[in-house]
């Protein structure tokens, strides 16, 4: 397997990739903010994994920032990870995100963000953004999924909110829109109200 940046010849066969995963039309929500982040100057890094001489995934970092008490600070946000669905679980989205912290911390950026599975991404470095200090740019994430890689350059007091890039709500790829969604939390509400007047 081959880890590099991407090149405009990729691009293409990366939105493939990226609508695979996603399981979207070729032009769904997803391919729409990376474009969106590239033609807004958000996109830092792109990177791809080459699997016998065709593009197996893609990984992006876009610019952030944290809305920190003594000032704003730059940080990086990783979205998306997408491997393609036949090589899924294969070492190929493992070797994404090490390539991705690894270029986060080339470019000196104290923090990555995403929102994700806490079980994959916290084997692979990220902790809970909520428990080391950090605010969720929308309640629409779920907490447990709100995760946070801190690198070298992180100090302590650069936390706060995070803020995302104007693609990422442009193109309306924030949190959960989930039809179901406003129920479940009531049902999570009344179960918490329940258990405190026990």
């Amino acid at each position: 397997m081959e880890i590099r940046d991407v090149t405009p010849a990729d691009e293409p066969a990366a939105e493939a990739v990226v609508a695979a995963a996603f399981g979207e039309p070729a032009d769904g929500r997803v391919v729409q903010m990376m474009r969106a982040l590239q033609a807004g100057g958000a996109a830092r890094a792109g990177l791809v994994a080459v699997v016998d001489g065709e593009l197996a995934g893609h990984v992006g970092l876009s610019r952030g920032w944290v809305d920190a008490r003594r000032e704003l600070v730059d940080v990086l946000v990783l979205s998306p990870l997408s491997v393609r669905p036949d090589l899924q679980g294969q070492g190929v989205g493992t070797a994404l995100v090490a390539a991705a912290l690894a270029a986060a911390e080339d470019r000196g950026a104290p923090a990555v963000f995403l929102e994700g599975s806490p079980g994959y991404y916290g084997r692979r470095g990220f902790s809970s953004g909520s428990a080391l200090g950090f605010d969720r740019p929308s309640t629409r994430i779920p907490d447990p999924g709100f995760q946070v890689a801190l690198l070298s350059s992180h100090q302590p007091w650069m936390v706060g909110r995070l803020i995302y890039p104007e693609a990422f709500w442009a193109t309306d790829t924030v949190g959960l829109r989930d039809p179901d969604l406003e129920q479940v939390e009531a049902q999570i509400a009344t179960a918490s109200a329940s258990r405190g007047g026990s």
